[in-house]
């Protein structure tokens, strides 16, 4: 079969599709026909030696897959040869076939595209399980959400508005703007031209957003102290800015808020058994309409290179997704 082979750190231009052996079943696992892979910013990170993860030599990224099941391994109950599949692979999602366990994997709902199933299995459930489990988002609150045209953004626009809340969003371009309107904002801020703190303030009558989703940390964290309500929460998803902030603890008593983080890829070990209800309820939401995957732009493998140079550069929205069988 074709992959995409890194042999060495090196940078996303210098990716190549390499034939290498069919991968074999394992026991516990499904064999998929891979027909839609999600990129995330963290396959950049990984290829470059620069992500907390690294993968022993050879390996192929590629942490979300969307697929027909061709073999199953032994002892796997609930899933057949022919299945439309969406999965959490870890890796191997950038070639023609991949090996996947059965437990990361849930058979897609009727009408859901393969690229929407692979830009599911990572942004969807941390932004369900950060807004519900741990936001506890009400309906009616302000909800603030940076970098809201991001896969992960956009995510919790969608999941913020399925749970009734009033969604400001931040993103750094008129065109990014319009997309989480589209999606569900009704406050947009410019970040790059307008002072997200005052426009919130203004938004809100002087109070805060009640909860603030911050995937990207550094100063938008530090900033957006500013302008949470009393008895607010944080949600700690990301540092996609680079820096890791750090906050005085005087600043979390005098306003009675909650700085939370939500690590989703922790579940699997401290608690599994939250992971099937998660994706229950978010397939309820994908059937009623409610949360759609937004697709920016699809790849042949052999373009994988540009499609991590268009993630890189930010200049994408939503997701963008790879298509093993083709290029």
């Amino acid at each position: 079969m074709r992959a995409v082979v890194v042999d060495r750190w090196l940078e996303p231009k210098e990716l190549e599709v390499q034939k290498v052996p069919d991968p074999q079943i394992v026991p516990g696992g499904l064999r998929l026909r891979v027909e839609s892979a999600g990129c995330n910013f963290f396959d950049i990170l990984m290829v470059q030696g620069n992500y907390q993860l690294k993968p022993p030599f050879p390996f192929t990224p590629g942490a979300e897959v969307a697929g027909v099941v061709e073999e199953v391994g032994v002892g796997v109950e609930g899933f057949k040869v022919g299945d439309r599949v969406l999965a959490s692979a870890g890796l191997g999602g950038f070639a023609e076939q991949a090996i996947v366990g059965a437990r990361g994997a849930y058979l897609m709902p009727d009408g859901m595209s393969f690229d929407e199933g692979a830009a599911l299995p990572i942004v969807y459930p941390t932004g369900y399980a950060g807004l519900v489990h741990r936001g506890k988002v009400q309906a009616g609150e302000w909800l603030l959400v940076h970098a809201a045209a991001g896969g992960v953004g956009i995510a919790a626009v969608q999941i913020g508005k399925a749970l009734g809340a009033r969604i400001i969003a931040t993103a750094g371009s008129p065109e990014k703007l319009e997309v989480a309107g589209r999606e569900g904002a009704e406050v947009l801020i410019d970040y790059r031209k307008e002072d997200f703190v005052e426009k919130v303030k203004e938004a809100t009558d002087g109070k805060g957003a009640d909860v603030i989703y911050d995937s990207v940390g550094g100063d938008i964290f530090d900033r957006s102290l500013k302008c949470i309500a009393w008895d607010g929460r944080l949600i700690v998803i990301g540092f996609a800015g680079g820096t890791i902030p750090s906050v005085k603890a005087n600043r979390i008593l005098l306003k009675n808020i909650a700085i939370t983080g939500l690590h989703w890829g922790a579940y699997a070990q401290h608690e599994p058994e939250s992971i099937p209800k998660v994706y229950d309820a978010l397939f309820e939401l994908y059937a009623a309409g409610k949360i759609k995957p937004v697709i920016w732009g699809s790849y042949g493998l052999a373009d994988l290179p540009k499609a991590l140079e268009e993630l890189g550069s930010r200049g994408t929205y939503g997701k963008v997704t790879i298509h093993p069988q083709e290029g």
